[in-house]
């Protein structure tokens, strides 16, 4: 066991008095220790009742002969930081959270690890994390949040941005305005569309690296605390057998997860994070090969915000493995790639079953032919962009409009407030990008007004930062290489005409070359606007959108 050097030998004596001042017994010394990280707070509903999942956890632990040791790590609720500086912290976080789980886990030498997160970076970052460390590792979420309900319909968060813009236009009255407000959000969970933190959570379980429903089950749901039980013995299987993280986390697990994210139509961001997972692992991994994946993938989902299900909808539908079972008939899924419950995927899918044909449609009858997620390429975005198909209006596929510049997102979400966009602008936010804003900041607030104000069909946004899983319409993100690197959005001026072709992966700004040449040598790249902190540190450290924004130390 990896803990006796902790805890094994005359010289460890001083080691086990102070295990022993935890209330560790002489029995217990004998057995397998294991982590438990979770990211409890009191800040994010979907962390709320983590501790409560971490305890289920150990109490499986516990059953099946290990000793569980409890550990937290920091999270950030990109909703509450959401359109202030504090969006700043959120992508950068994931480091932090990916550097405290190796550190606790290489400093205390534990056998295995069971990771409990829920939200957006959290989810990614434990994988990170763990992942530097390989050793036996199981992933068990909180759950999605349930929907909200007002005036006869299902709602979630994004409803509630987008209502602000609604009022803006005079469309809803402030009252209503407070009932959207009041309801959206019922209780605790991540929230509960189709959003980052579900989607990484359908991603871990699509991998492989966490039970069957831990991307579905309601937080509510007395499942998931049977899930959290199940977790923490299937981790004494997985330890007892020697099955590494890196066993099970393989290029065809994760070419799976970004299957299964492209057939739900599921959040850009899971891109940018597969992207650096795929950089932990030593897998390669590019954008091109995320469009090739989501060519040949159809799109069988159409859940909040792109459609009216939620991810309780898809639970009850027959869950994730319904869908993979679906897929599998195109031979698009690898069925043998192995999960932390000691099956395949062919072994996990046989009694899967699609139970409501709207929320998973059938491969004859999908919602698109590709993918819901695309990455587009040009000369504005030579490294590349990443736009969620699946949410843009139809109309918005193919546009050309006048470039409206902002240096920033609080910039631009002024301007759409005040009416100052028309129809068939792009709105170009920059100097977002990891370094530039830094941190790369989700611009929600802009887009959720514009949808709210019933632009969606007609104005498109692009930026080198990025987008919440709750963003709907032509958005485009991640422009790589962004403009505090010298990208060529830093030389769009006003009134320039961009062109996007979504379907032909296209993002150019219709320009000469000769005087796209001639502007990037006259451009003269604004300072950075943080000299101290944290920021400052990742600033100079982290990498492009188009490898994961990981860090390149």
């Amino acid at each position: 066991m990896r803990s006796d050097v902790i805890k094994k030998g005359l010289a460890r004596a001083p080691h086990r008095s102070l295990l022993k001042a935890l209330g560790i017994t002489d029995e217990e010394m004998k057995k397998p220790f294991i982590g438990v990280a979770q990211a409890a707070n009191e800040v994010i509903p979907g962390h709320l009742h983590l501790k409560n999942i971490a305890q289920a956890v150990k109490d499986g632990i516990r059953m099946a002969g290990g000793v569980p040791f409890e550990f937290s790590t920091i999270g950030i609720c990109d909703g509450l930081a959401m359109n202030h500086e504090g969006m700043k912290y959120s992508l950068p976080s994931r480091e932090l959270i990916a550097d405290s789980i190796e550190v606790m886990a290489k400093a205390h030498a534990f056998d295995a690890l069971v990771l409990v997160p829920n939200c957006d970076k959290i989810v990614p970052g434990m994988i990170m994390g763990a992942l530097r460390v390989n050793i036996p590792t199981i992933l068990v979420s909180g759950g999605p949040m349930l929907a909200g309900f007002h005036q006869g319909k299902n709602i979630a968060l994004s409803n509630v941005f987008e209502a602000v813009g609604k009022f803006q236009t005079n469309s809803i009255s402030e009252q209503e305005l407070k009932e959207v407000e009041d309801c959206a959000c019922p209780g605790i969970g991540s929230c509960a569309g189709l959003y980052t933190a579900n989607s990484m959570n359908i991603w871990a379980e699509a991998a492989g690296i966490a039970l069957p429903g831990n991307g579905t089950i309601p937080a509510v749901d007395a499942r998931r605390i049977r899930l959290a039980k199940h977790a923490g013995m299937k981790i004494m299987e997985l330890f007892k057998k020697d099955v590494k993280f890196l066993d099970i986390l393989t290029k065809e697990a994760i070419e799976n997860a970004i299957t299964v994210e492209m057939a739900l139509g599921g959040s850009s961001n899971t891109m940018l994070h597969s992207l650096a997972i795929a950089f932990e692992a030593g897998i390669p991994l590019t954008i091109d090969d995320c469009n090739r994946i989501s060519e040949k993938v159809p799109q069988l989902c159409s859940l909040s915000p792109a459609g009216r299900y939620h991810i309780q909808d898809l639970d009850r539908a027959g869950g994730v493995f319904a869908l993979i079972k679906e897929l599998s008939k195109k031979r698009i899924i690898n069925l043998q790639a192995i999960s932390v419950n000691g099956k395949n995927i062919r072994e996990n899918i046989t009694d899967a079953k699609i139970l409501d044909n709207e929320v998973i449609r059938n491969l004859e009858n999908p919602y698109n032919s590709e993918g819901g997620i695309i990455f587009l390429k040009g000369n504005l975005a030579p490294q590349g962009a990443v736009v969620k198909k699946s949410a843009v209006h139809p109309d918005m596929l193919r546009h050309e409009g006048p470039a409206r510049v902002f240096e920033s997102e609080e910039e631009s979400t002024k301007a759409i407030l005040e009416g100052k966009i028309k129809k068939g602008d792009v709105i170009v936010i920059r100097y977002e990008g990891p370094k530039g804003g830094p941190g790369m900041r989700e611009m929600l607030t802009p887009t959720s007004a514009i949808a709210g104000m019933g632009l969606d069909k007609d104005v498109a946004l692009i930026t080198d930062g990025r987008f919440s899983g709750a963003t709907r319409g032509a958005s485009i993100g991640h422009i790589s290489p962004e403009a505090a690197v010298g990208g060529p959005i830093a030389i769009v001026e006003n009134g320039d005409f961009i062109k996007i072709d979504i379907p032909q992966k296209r993002l150019d700004l219709k320009l000469e070359e000769k005087e796209i040449k001639k502007r990037l040598s006259e451009l003269k790249l604004p300072s950075s606007k943080i000299k101290s902190g944290y920021l400052k540190y990742y600033t100079n450290f982290v990498g492009p959108a188009d490898k994961g924004a990981v860090r390149s130390i």
